[in-house]
């Protein structure tokens, strides 16, 4: 399902415009053009829209007015023809502040900060618990990969490597390639189970194999132990009873 949005400006030149940017993506849903905010914040406090294009200087009630009433307003791509508002603007948080008359490839740009925000939305892990017969429990966690939602067994993951904007998740079976973070995957996974060991490394304490100083060794992988994290790496392996001094 597309990003539903919302026009709300008085001119209906501006309409026209927007709307016919937004038809031209098929990751946007025109839910309605409105040439006032106060019908605006009705339909706001209606229906979920999850973008909404708003004029600023309109009569009756401004668009920052207008935000300033909305207790969980959508995200916003503010469409004015005066520069004096994008400050304010920007302390309301808004996506981005497009100046009249506006060009596609500008459009398009703001559009794709919503975009990118959607889709790490949608690629964060989702963590949980699952029951087993005799009481036990074992944690779990989704992983957004080739489109689908891939569940992980935290037992079985061995290590997990940062590429840039992707992680690898590795399992003794297989490994899941998926849109994230690894400093995301660091806050989520459980602490005194899973460590950082370098800025594109974390490891599993209990697959540690062996280890050096500079390195560990998981499933016979050597796996460096960046210079800042040593100290706590070292501390870890300790509290596992896995140096031996």
């Amino acid at each position: 399902m597309g990003i539903k949005c919302l026009i709300v400006d008085d001119e209906p030149l501006a309409l026209d415009v927007l709307e016919a940017y937004i038809e031209r993506l098929d990751d946007l849903e025109l839910v309605g053009r409105l040439d006032n905010a106060v019908e605006a914040f009705n339909v706001l406090n209606k229906e979920d829209i999850d973008l909404l294009f708003l004029d600023i200087q309109m009569p009756k009630l401004t668009g920052i007015d207008l935000l300033k009433n909305i207790s969980n307003p959508p995200k916003v791509i503010f469409t004015t023809a005066y520069r004096d508002y994008a400050l304010e603007g920007y302390e309301l948080n808004v996506v981005d502040y497009l100046l009249k008359p506006i060009s596609f490839d500008r459009f398009l740009r703001a559009v794709n900060k919503v975009l990118q925000d959607q889709q790490k939305d949608e690629a964060a892990p989702r963590t949980g618990e699952v029951a087993e017969g005799g009481g036990k429990s074992d944690s779990f966690i989704y992983l957004k990969s080739d489109k689908k939602m891939v569940k992980v067994m935290l037992d079985d993951i061995l290590y997990i490597e940062s590429l840039k904007d992707y992680i690898r998740v590795f399992t003794a079976e297989k490994s899941v390639t998926a849109y994230q973070r690894i400093s995301y995957m660091e806050e989520k996974l459980p602490a005194g189970k899973f460590i950082r060991v370098h800025r594109s490394f974390i490891i599993n304490l209990k697959k540690v194999e062996a280890y050096t100083t500079p390195a560990v060794e998981v499933a016979g992988k050597e796996i460096p132990i960046g210079r800042n994290y040593r100290q706590d790496v070292l501390k870890a392996l300790n509290d596992q009873n896995l140096l031996k001094e």
